[in-house]
């Protein structure tokens, strides 16, 4: 098929390239696209191949964009499932873009969205997505957008991933919660549960586990039952029972084990890092 191509009515947003082989799938891609008050510009492509095609043809404004440095569409949301190049094979090779868009997965299926992440996506829709979803989608994508942006970089898709994202199960869809949004983490058996600013969430993942997934990202274990992130420890008190740590401008009160309070005084004299 032909590409096409809808324009917003935003003159100073976000160019955007939305790739997905059903036509139901694409009506419902491009109205959420539309919907959203950051685009300016949908081009739409029906395969991977063909989305391939878009981002290294002719077209005037992408031409304009990849000569200035920039990359050639500020973001992808794409299908997974689809004839020929599937959206995982898709990603792989936007990776090696660079500068390269940031990548949005969209799809009816939540058990790949592990995958996903690790091949740099910010996002993963599960259809039908409701605006509100799709808007929440673009905030992620204009915070890597920016965070790149003050990084000193355009590159979109990194080829390692500085944080880490888990899918969290809530009532029948998959909430994505960002690594660096933990402020503390509880032991509830053979689960974790993940204490953030807008709440918490139970995953099926044991603290040691996590504990070992996360030392190198700073977080440290200060009691059988709580995995926090060094950074965030505003005080260390000793009290009657022995001490505590205050968790950030929550003033969270977390006790310390006294077989964690040695090492858990030598990092904080040696700092955040691992």
């Amino acid at each position: 098929m032909l590409l096409t191509v809808s324009t917003t009515n935003n003159t100073s947003g976000l160019v955007v390239l939305a790739v997905d082989d059903e036509q139901d799938g694409m009506a419902m891609l491009e109205e959420r696209l539309e919907g959203n008050r950051h685009v300016r510009r949908i081009l739409k492509a029906f395969d991977a191949t063909e989305a391939l095609q878009v981002l290294a043809g002719d077209d005037t404004e992408l031409a304009a964009r990849k000569e200035a440095g920039m990359p050639v569409v500020d973001a992808v949301f794409a299908d997974l499932d689809m004839p020929g190049l599937t959206g995982m094979e898709l990603a792989k090779l936007l990776a090696g873009f660079k500068p390269a868009p940031v990548l949005v997965f969209v799809t009816a299926h939540s058990h790949e969205a592990v995958a996903a992440f690790e091949l740099g996506a910010v996002d993963y829709l599960l259809k039908p997505a409701e605006q509100p979803r799709m808007n929440k989608a673009m905030e992620r994508v204009l915070a890597k957008i920016h965070q790149n942006s003050a990084n000193g970089s355009s590159a979109a898709v990194p080829e390692t991933r500085d944080d880490e994202v888990i899918p969290v199960e809530l009532a029948g869809t998959t909430k994505l919660v960002s690594r660096a949004t933990v402020r503390w983490v509880e032991a509830q058996g053979d689960y974790a549960r993940l204490y953030t600013s807008d709440g918490s969430h139970l995953v099926r993942i044991p603290l040691a586990q996590l504990e070992e997934r996360w030392e190198k990202a700073g977080f440290v274990r200060i009691h059988r039952s709580y995995l926090v992130p060094l950074a965030l420890i505003t005080e260390l008190r000793m009290g009657g029972s022995g001490y505590s740590v205050v968790i950030g401008h929550e003033e969270k009160i977390l006790p310390v084990s006294r077989r964690h309070t040695r090492e858990l005084k030598d990092r904080l004299v040696r700092g955040a890092g691992p």
